[in-house]
């Protein structure tokens, strides 16, 4: 480190503690002091001072500010992290040493609506939840499932440092190529990165989890809560003996996603039940060919979905059984799964050819009505041909010669008249054409 790089960094740690000395002695004498509206006064001076303390953090490079972290004390360490920018923090943890991990992680987690972490421990034969307040709690317990929903990147490094695990980002899941979705550490950390179906009325989507296996730990992380998760919670938490390690619930989770695909699959079923009834019972399907082509595309989709999620599936417990991590009786599970998820494959094939006979019907339907359509502007078209011949004869000079000395009035009304009778005779012999060709 060079001396003009040691000066510079001396001078922005003194002044973030000089900021942070005039900032606990100003709230200090403003909250001693008995003023009018004190409480005011009080936050627009806090506000002033962490404003100044947050705008120097932000000037200072990563690094530094990672290095001036572990020169404060731990209470400190905590007052000055909690002004860093959200965007920094990631950056900033990864120049930090463990030490000053350990002093973010002794403070309390206060959970809320976007991330949120649950402990599980085998108790009795059943799973029971451990409350989890800061990285204590997880320290003085051995925990078998440790669930991450939507975790920060502050949470995720203290979580890794408690279990001496690295825990994967669950935004970048979409970016791992499909070789890269499931391997084993040196450290003999198992990672595996799969799909999980989210089927909801308004929209479905396939949801990346990661999940990491170490030292008798499962890890799960991803962005949203999943019914799978809950239900795999549910059950282990009320029957005992559900599970018995961390390898029986990363089976029961795949299990019971395999069972939500087939629950997904049945709801797909009633939607094209609805969907045939209209196409086969309405012969008008024309009017409303829209809604139906809707349908049968959102039909489509999540029949896609899930197609894609069980061949997902697939591959996770293959892996683990090629792998040789399952007992005896895991690996008769895990094969009951896979017979599981090939039955539901010949379930979503069949459905792919109805969505197809649908979608032939529907537009046959729709093709039929129109040439119905256009059947009638031929009929009309081929009555009003000659109309137009002798419509344009009648507005030639010639007419009027030819009834010269007859009353306009007498001679244009007989003409409409024969109008009308030629394209009544016309009108006629298309008819009888018609149902001469269905005679045939």
């Amino acid at each position: 480190m060079t001396l003009d790089t040691i000066t510079e960094h001396q001078t922005s740690r003194q002044a973030v503690l000089n900021l942070i000395k005039k900032h606990r002695l100003v709230e200090d004498f403003v909250h001693k002091q008995d003023m009018p509206r004190q409480d005011l006064v009080e936050s627009l001076v806090r506000k002033q001072n962490l404003a100044k303390l947050q705008q120097l953090l932000n000037e200072i490079p990563p690094a530094e500010v990672a290095q001036i972290l572990e020169e404060l004390s731990a209470e400190d360490q905590l007052f000055v992290w909690d002004q860093i920018n959200e965007e920094r923090k990631e950056l900033i943890l990864r120049d930090v040493p463990i030490t000053v991990l350990h002093a973010l992680g002794k403070r309390e987690y206060k959970k809320n609506d976007r991330s949120s972490i649950k402990a599980f421990e085998l108790h009795e034969g059943r799973l029971r939840e451990i409350e989890v307040g800061n990285r204590e709690d997880l320290i003085r317990v051995k925990p078998v499932w440790v669930d991450m929903v939507n975790p920060t990147f502050e949470e995720r490094v203290w979580v890794g440092a408690v279990f001496g695990v690295e825990m994967p980002d669950p935004d970048k899941l979409n970016d791992l190529e499909s070789s890269a979705r499931f391997y084993v550490e040196d450290n003999g950390a198992v990672h595996l990165r799969s799909d999980f179906l989210l089927d909801k009325e308004d929209v479905s989507r396939s949801v990346p989890v990661a999940f990491v296996l170490y030292q008798e730990t499962l890890f799960s992380l991803r962005k949203v809560d999943l019914p799978v998760f809950r239900l795999q919670r549910l059950r282990a938490l009320m029957q005992p003996n559900y599970v018995l390690d961390s390898r029986d619930v990363l089976l029961d989770l795949y299990a019971a996603d395999a069972e939500y695909s087939a629950d997904a699959l049945e709801d797909v079923y009633q939607g094209l039940r609805v969907v045939s009834k209209q196409v086969l019972s309405n012969n008008k399907i024309g009017e409303q060919a829209d809604d139906t082509l809707t349908a049968i595309a959102h039909e489509e989709d999540l029949n896609g979905l899930i197609r894609r999620n069980v061949l997902d599936t697939r591959r996770a417990v293959s892996f683990l059984m090629r792998s040789k991590f399952l007992t005896k009786q895991q690996s008769e599970d895990a094969q009951q799964i896979l017979r599981d998820i090939d039955s539901l494959d010949g379930h979503t094939s069949f459905i792919f050819d109805k969505i197809n006979f649908l979608m032939d019907a529907t537009v046959g339907f729709i093709n039929n009505n129109q040439n119905k359509n256009v059947k009638r502007l031929t009929v009309l078209s081929v009555v009003f041909m000659p109309l137009n011949v002798l419509a344009g004869i009648g507005g030639m000079s010639e007419f009027s010669m030819m009834t010269q000395g007859i009353p306009w009035p007498v001679s244009y009304g007989l003409f409409t008249l024969a109008l009308c009778v030629v394209g009544w005779l016309t009108f006629l012999l298309l008819r009888f054409f018609e149902r001469r060709e269905k005679a045939r």
